[in-house]
């Protein structure tokens, strides 16, 4: 039913020490490698001049009505992308800062002098870290290392003073905290058509390069109401690169989005879970806070040194026996799944009333912790309050979370609004999007605008800097 790439997910020194250094390289390359062909076939047809718009699908309304796979994974030109594609890092090659691109450079440097000078770059770009790990061994961990052991809680003194955390739970009871990642995937249609139907929208954390990929795609997302987070521009270890690799991979993802989506996330995650606090650092210069997960599907290993579909089905059996023993009583659990590929998509769907049942509620991440304010343009259409994204379900709520309009980045430089909610159902909110378009003015919230990259800067880049170092 779907076509794409199979998706990696994070691996646990543990799991590292178990897999030859061939293994681990083709298991983190599997999200790259039919993305790379693709944007080669790509590249030939723009040199012979045979790669046109596709006619059935100039809007991302269009394109949402096709449901062949075939059809939705044709390169197609674009033009606010094609326009712009020389300030972007070549496509799916991992990131450094574009030689002309003087705002970038401006930014990277101010955060650069913030990062830790006790933190290097090891390992490799694919996740094999088997020279590095030994001496690590013993350290106790100075680096707050997540695919080390699993560290969420920065101990670099400049973000432990700023209350940088990772978000690997969600405060609400009983909650499913939903997302996806390595969207957009160009097949997607029917799996966002069912999200639709179930009137249930989740957070999306997209790779810069899909989404310079798959333009229509990417807009759709934002028009049915899901949060939009970065997840990246290559995904690749970021721990692995150098700062001004890892500054790029997340800055350009962040300038893709704007420029395709019209907005600015406040959210990011690192694939394969590889951060730490160098990277945390990083991140938060660019306003954006790390949401990690608590309990994961290993949906994308399905085929993979012989894990099958009843492997897979039994991780989501554990989470929602968890939920019915009271595991999640008291908080909610935030689970990786991915819409990589048809699989991934699926078992998702074919586990969606099981899950409904299980828990109390299901909503996106920062829906659970009841931020509304997710983008950082005030104009742009961010997410509905926990209390009213559930009542459109029909079901009481009590809330846990503290009721706030603020965003992650808002929240550090000490600006706060209370959110009064209102009747509307939680549809409202992707009804609002579709109509945000024609609202706002050209050049800051228009859909597909080349947006001045300056006025960019001054929204999440020199300014935010200012008032976050």
């Amino acid at each position: 039913m779907y076509t794409a790439a199979v998706a990696p997910t994070t691996l646990l020194l543990a799991s590292l020490a178990l897999l030859p250094a061939t293994v681990v390289s083709a298991c983190s390359n599997e999200v790259r490698g039919q993305a790379l062909a693709r944007r080669n076939a790509q590249r030939a047809a723009e040199q012979t001049g045979s790669l046109v718009k596709r006619a059935t699908a100039d809007s991302w309304e269009d394109w949402a009505k096709l449901l062949d796979p075939a059809e939705e994974c044709t390169a197609y030109s674009y033009a606010p992308v094609t326009s712009a594609i020389s300030d972007f890092p070549t496509i799916w090659d991992t990131a450094s800062i574009v030689s002309t691109d003087t705002d970038a450079l401006t930014l990277f440097n101010q955060i650069n002098a913030t990062l830790p000078t006790t933190i290097s770059p090891h390992g490799t770009l694919n996740g094999d870290f088997s020279s590095f790990t030994p001496s690590y061994v013993g350290t106790g961990d100075p680096a707050c290392w997540w695919t080390f052991n699993g560290c969420t809680t920065p101990k670099y003194q400049y973000l432990v003073d700023r209350n940088v955390t990772d978000y690997i739970t969600v405060p609400e009871p009983n909650t499913f905290g939903l997302g996806f990642d390595d969207g957009p995937n160009c097949t997607h249609n029917e799996f966002y058509n069912f999200l639709q139907d179930k009137n249930e929208t989740a957070t999306m954390f997209y790779i810069g390069s899909n989404v310079l990929d798959w333009p229509l795609q990417a807009q759709r997302g934002y028009h049915d109401g899901h949060e939009i987070c970065v997840h990246t521009w290559s995904h690749q270890y970021l721990t692995a690169m150098t700062n001004e690799q890892a500054f790029a991979e997340l800055y350009y993802t962040l300038k893709a989005i704007k420029l395709v989506i019209g907005v600015t996330p406040t959210c990011w995650r690192a694939p394969f879970g590889d951060v730490d606090d160098r990277i945390r650092t990083i991140a938060y210069g660019l306003g954006l806070q790390n949401i990690m997960w608590e309990e994961d599907t290993d949906d994308w290993k399905v085929g993979i040194n012989n894990i099958t579909l009843a492997d897979v089905q039994q991780n989501y059996q554990d989470v929602m026996d968890k939920a019915g023993n009271g595991t999640y009583d008291t908080k909610g659990v935030i689970v990786l799944t991915h819409e990589i590929n048809n699989t991934t998509m699926q078992i998702f769907m074919e586990n969606y009333d099981k899950l409904k049942a299980a828990f109390k509620y299901i909503t996106p991440v920062w829906t659970a912790y009841n931020k509304t304010q997710i983008y950082t343009e005030s104009n742009a259409t961010d997410a509905v309050p926990f209390a009213q994204y559930v009542d459109a379900e029909g079901t009481s709520v009590s809330v846990t979370s503290t009721s706030t309009s603020t965003s992650p980045a808002a929240a550090a430089s000490g600006s706060s609004a209370t959110s009064t909610g209102s009747a509307t159902a939680k549809a409202s909110s992707s009804a609002a999007a579709a109509s945000a378009t024609t609202k706002a003015s050209a050049g800051d919230r228009t859909v597909g605008s080349t947006f001045g990259w300056k006025a960019l800067v001054a929204l999440v880049g020199v300014s935010m800097v200012a008032t976050r170092l």
